[in-house]
């Protein structure tokens, strides 16, 4: 006998069915909900804070050096620049070693080795971003005796390292074994099949955790605080000139910029959101906009690679 069959079993597979159209209904509405609840407050604050900074951002913004408190105008050029010539910093610092041992850890995922790089990085990730400010402190601003773009070059790339390492880690994952294998079994060398073969087929991740990574560096503060300490009269422009002027070699003038006490966005909006003056209130929301822009414009420009490269091989 077949069940469901006959008037009686129509009617219990009609309650069936309208029980699950109702859960489904709830549970589409539930997630709805949480889909909103999500979405909202980063609305709210991305119009908020349009609202506030927007209205303050004009070219000397971006052209200027802070006036003196309680004076009207000024920009933030040093911030700009500061945060420019860190974040590269750190991209170089972070980038290349983050990439060599997720290639190592893709390829030779059991060794003791691998454990214990994995181990540490996910431990490094969960490091709060302070006490890596702290640790950089201790050995590179302590025996430099000062403070620099140098210093938070390299706070920045501790913080970008692991982001980069697992997400590149994971792509390489994804890439399928027949790649490396094809590219060896025609007699391509190990590090070339790496290169040449199974980077381009993970690069759109890569790429992603990259962005990524840069996005969080150039939001963090409290490193900052202990290794670049903030500078309003950071200019590159300025040091390129002196060192024209003093016939100083390219290598000296590049000290003298990544040498200095540096400033950076992050760092302005913290300082000006606590001063008493109107005008540096003001422009810390404009920081703030510009910070959220930056980020942005980092994600599209991301997506937008992506969607390049995909179109391409197709």
């Amino acid at each position: 006998m077949v069940k469901g069959t006959g008037v009686f079993g129509s009617v219990n597979l009609e309650k069936v069915n309208h029980r699950r159209r109702i859960t489904n209904a709830f549970m589409l509405g539930v997630t709805g909900l949480a889909t909103l609840l999500a979405i909202v407050p980063l609305i709210w604050i991305t119009i908020y804070v349009i609202v506030k900074g927007g209205s303050y951002i004009n070219l000397d913004f971006f052209i200027h050096l802070p006036r003196p408190m309680g004076t009207t105008g000024g920009g933030v050029l040093q911030a700009i620049e500061g945060s420019f010539v860190m974040v590269i910093l750190a991209s170089f610092f972070a980038i290349p070693p983050a990439l060599l041992a997720a290639f190592y850890l893709a390829h030779y995922p059991s060794t003791p080795l691998a454990g214990a790089l994995r181990f540490s990085t996910d431990l490094l990730s969960g490091v709060p971003s302070i006490v890596i400010g702290l640790f950089g402190y201790a050995i590179v601003v302590v025996p430099q005796k000062h403070y620099s773009a140098l210093s938070g070059g390299i706070v920045l790339a501790i913080i970008m390292l692991p982001v980069v390492l697992r997400s590149a880690e994971e792509m390489l994952k994804l890439v399928p074994g027949e790649l490396r294998e094809g590219a060896l079994a025609l007699g391509s060398p190990e590090w070339k099949a790496s290169v040449s073969v199974i980077l381009p087929a993970a690069s759109e991740g890569i790429v992603t955790g990259i962005m990524l990574a840069i996005a969080r560096a150039a939001g963090e503060t409290a490193p900052l605080l202990f290794t670049a300490l903030g500078n309003d009269n950071y200019e590159i422009g300025n040091y390129i000139r002196q060192g024209i002027r003093h016939h100083q070699s390219i290598g000296h003038i590049i000290g003298n910029i990544l040498g200095q006490p540096t400033d950076a966005l992050p760092l302005t909006l913290w300082k000006y959101a606590q001063q008493p003056y109107p005008e540096r209130v003001q422009q810390a929301w404009a920081v703030a906009l510009v910070l959220m822009i930056f980020v942005l414009v980092l994600n599209v420009t991301a997506r937008l690679w992506i969607a390049k490269a995909k179109s391409g091989r197709g």
